[in-house]
């Protein structure tokens, strides 16, 4: 049988680094669009509105007329309400429908999270805790050009409005000052307070160090090209951004019990996003695995995105053959995929050995396309394995924490000393002074 996408087996001798070699991107910046990303942002914080304007004409093929100030590139909110009012009621109902539940989460989630402020006494009256607040203002970029997702508007927006946060700005690039409804009325279901439409390093810059027209934010979010994920990673440290993201990962445990076709297809919702993609399946049984192969030929031929998803697949995809689910659970937990899909049966049971995962899908009925717009939990995901050290986006991606110390006359005796005697070993006589005063003579 023809076989599109290669083939592992755990246990060949060769099967790590086959694995690695597999697993490996390279994720180095591209030192061209580095310097791009700078020089953009450098003019930008030099000139504000006016290298904001003259990158959007160039950049997003705009006319003098078109872009003749800052505020004739602000979305209005009526404007944003009036393109809710234009959609097909059906197209309406589902995207209010994807942001009810995506809000519904988050506010669990806040509360579960421990997004709140708390204190607490000690038997002496010190009173410690931690005061919980949100941001000010958050940033979103949303990615305009070949495609449109307003998805990731409600995935980006509503965690910052549940976490609190006062003002949302959202820029979108509009070449050729195409405006996409769907992408300004998710922007109106979620909360969306100010709407810029521009785009690139030059939009990065404008959230980072402020314009005469947009004001700086706290924290930039949303996905972006390779000159946005460069200029982010370059404002880091004046603002908070999300994460920089790789390309889309799905890897799938199947127990072989599972319609194959179905599994084909999961593979394929993330081979369409680009060829960089990565889709591996990890079964127990070669039979099932040799009637995925066979349902990725016979749907392939069908798909609108045919040439993309099977460059995905033939360059980063891969099936592998594992001697059983414990040790597929294992090879999930060293692959660490942004989106993990468990089909078997009792998957509760293998989602327990799993470590690393940006998202677990679990149970046949379970795609990964419902995650992506409307189960409720974040698509916002760590790609690139930092999910061994990173979570999803949420609330907690807009609050901060600060340390609340209140000591009382009778602690300040007992901590005094302990702090003279640090102090003093590290040779700060001040900070030693500071505690010595308050103590009783």
């Amino acid at each position: 049988m023809t076989k599109l996408v290669r083939q592992l087996n755990s246990q060949d001798a060769d099967f790590s680094p086959a694995l690695k070699k597999l697993l490996a991107f390279d994720a180095a910046e591209d030192e061209a669009i580095d310097l791009a990303a700078a020089k953009i942002l450098a003019d930008v914080k030099a000139r504000g509105d006016q290298a904001v304007l003259e990158y959007t004409q160039k950049f997003d093929r705009l006319s003098k007329e078109q872009a003749s100030s800052i505020k004739s590139l602000e979305i209005t909110k009526t404007e944003l309400f009036v393109a809710l009012e234009s959609l097909p009621k059906e197209q309406r109902a589902a995207l209010e429908a994807a942001a009810a539940r995506v809000k519904s989460y988050h506010e669990r989630q806040k509360i579960e999270s421990g997004c709140h402020s708390w204190d607490y006494a000690d038997a002496d009256g010190t009173r410690l805790g931690q005061k919980v607040t949100p941001l000010d203002r958050a940033g979103l970029y949303v990615p305009g050009g070949k495609a449109a997702y307003p998805s990731s508007v409600l995935m980006n927006a509503i965690p910052a409005k549940v976490a609190g946060v006062s003002e949302v700005i959202m820029v979108v690039p509009t070449p050729d000052g195409v405006r996409n409804p769907l992408v300004l009325a998710a922007a109106a279901v979620a909360g969306v307070d100010r709407a810029f439409t521009i785009g690139g390093a030059q939009a990065v810059g404008a959230l980072a160090y402020g314009t005469e027209t947009i004001p700086a934010v706290d924290k930039i979010v949303g996905p972006g090209n390779a000159y946005v994920a460069a200029a982010k990673r370059r404002v880091f440290g004046t603002v908070g951004i999300d994460m920089i993201a790789g390309p889309s990962e799905i890897l799938v445990l199947c127990d072989g019990n599972t319609n194959p076709d179905w599994i084909a297809m999961d593979l394929f919702s993330q081979a369409e996003h680009d060829e960089l993609a990565q889709s591996i399946l990890l079964c127990p049984s070669q039979s099932f695995i040799d009637q995925v192969q066979a349902s990725i030929l016979k749907f392939l031929p069908e798909m609108p995105r045919q040439a993309v998803i099977k460059k995905s697949l033939q360059d980063r995809g891969a099936m592998i053959l594992v001697k059983d689910m414990h040790e597929a659970c294992e090879i999930a937990n060293s692959i660490a995929a942004e989106h993990l899909e468990i089909c078997a049966d009792n998957p509760r049971q293998w989602a327990e050995l799993i470590r690393h995962a940006g998202a677990i899908f679990m149970g046949p009925y379970t795609s990964e396309s419902l995650g992506d717009y409307c189960a409720g939990p974040n698509h916002v995901l760590p790609t690139m394995r930092t999910s061994r050290f990173s979570s999803p986006l949420g609330v907690y991606d807009f609050i901060k924490r600060s340390s609340m110390i209140e000591v009382s006359e009778t602690g300040a005796q007992k901590l005094g000393q302990i702090a003279s005697t640090l102090a003093h070993g590290e040779g700060l006589q001040a900070h030693a002074r500071a505690a010595e005063l308050r103590l009783k003579k």
